[in-house]
This record gives structure tokens, sequence and C-alpha cells, in this order.
């Protein structure tokens, strides 16, 4: 029998949040991969990689399809210092997602779901964070993107082959039209990270995820171990 994948997932917008749901949902699906979720109590978006000191309490709860969870009454990276420190976990991958809303330019910096996975990577753990763009939040699409980079990079993961950074997608809400494909592209450093996603575009060749994001593509980009200013403790 293969060796089942291993992986702890998280995210900022809390355990009981539809996006975190979705993943455990398609991870358990897989059936070759154990599932542990460790995740905030409640709604951490914003944060980054803000992080309390000391002690932190925990809760045993379940997502909304009855999932066993781990509840930390803190940040998006305390979950990690939770997940690997305290409960000895030691997973061949962690997933920050799928966030409530699009992680694209600027944004990656004040990401807690980047923040969540910036924590995995500085404890040598390689990490994926997804994000749904907003309004709408096709959770659906982006667990197909998800899904696929796994089945990719799946022997390199067991293996501990997979490089030891922070892959980020994030995957257009359709109104109209379809994901347009995935795009390997660079954070931008501004640009409309608010704006609408048109899957009808006939634009091609983005040169960033921003422009790529609003064109309709799903858009992979790998985000720098650090954000631009150190992360703080906060309260």
């Amino acid at each position: 029998m293969d060796e089942a994948l291993s992986v702890v997932v998280t995210n900022d917008d809390g355990y009981a949040a539809e996006g975190i749901d979705a993943v455990v949902e398609a991870l358990d699906a897989l059936g070759d991969v154990e599932v542990e979720v460790v995740a905030p109590l409640d709604q951490r978006s914003g944060t980054g990689g803000t992080f309390r000191e000391g002690p932190l309490e925990t809760e045993e709860v379940e997502t909304t399809s009855g999932h066993e969870a781990i509840a930390v009454d803190g940040y998006p990276a305390d979950t990690l210092r939770v997940a690997i420190d305290e409960l000895d976990l030691q997973p061949h991958l962690v997933l920050s997602g799928i966030n409530e809303g699009q992680n694209v330019g600027p944004l990656v910096d004040v990401s807690g779901t980047i923040g969540a996975a910036r924590a995995a990577v500085a404890r040598d753990i390689p990490a994926l964070a997804v994000s749904s763009g907003g309004p709408g939040y096709d959770y659906e699409a982006a667990v197909e993107v998800m899904l696929d980079w796994i089945d990719e990079h799946r022997v390199e993961l067991l293996e501990g082959d997979a490089p030891v950074e922070v892959a980020s997608f994030n995957v257009p809400s359709c109104s109209t039209g379809e994901v347009r494909g995935v795009e390997e592209v660079p954070p931008a450093a501004g640009g409309d990270v608010g704006g609408d996603q048109d899957c009808t575009s006939t634009e091609e060749d983005p040169v960033d995820d921003v422009t790529a994001f609003l064109n309709g593509f799903a858009t992979l980009s790998i985000v720098p171990d650090e954000p631009n200013a150190p992360p703080q403790p906060g309260e």
C-alpha cells in the first residue's frame, strides 16, 4: 500500500469557514491522505504573520461537515506552533485555505493565509496557500486546482524532495465563463487587487498575478519566505 500523504490544514477564516471544510472534504475523498485540521478559533483575516507569545488555548471542535479539528485561540501563524510543538505533527505539507477572497500582489504580506504558510516554511515544511476570488467564492474551482497540484507533487512531497517554499494559488470565481487555466506568475507590486475577474477575457501572457487573475486565470506564485516587514506579536 502506498504511503499516505500527511497534511496539516489551516486557514485565517477560522475552523468553521466553508473554505477549510471544502479542503478537508476533498482531501478525505482521495483516500490516501492523512488530514489534521489545526486552525484559528475565529476570523483572523488580514493578520499576516502576527503571532502570540506564551501559552495558547486550544479547543476540540468540528468543521461544518463534522471533521475533527483543533481550534487555536490565536493567529494563523500560531496554529503551526500548536501543530508542530504541541501536537507533535510532522506533515509532508501544510495547506492553508481556501481563503475567502484573493491574496494577490501586495496582499500577500497582510494575508493570514500566507502568514500561516510562511510559518510552515520557517519550520522546514512545504506549504500551499489557496485563495478563492470574491465575491461568490467558487470553492469547487479552487479545489480542482488544489488537487491537481497535490497529484503533481505528491511523490516529491512523500520523498522529502519538494521545495520548502510557499506556493500560492489564487483561483477566480467566474460569474460568466470558466477559469482559463493556470498561469505561473510572480506577485505584482501593485494593481487593482480587489478587481472583478473576467473569465471571458482573451488577454494572453500576463506578466504578474494581478493581471492574470483579473483576466480569468488561476495564478500560481512562489511567495517570498519573509514579508517586507518582520511579523510582530499581537494581543
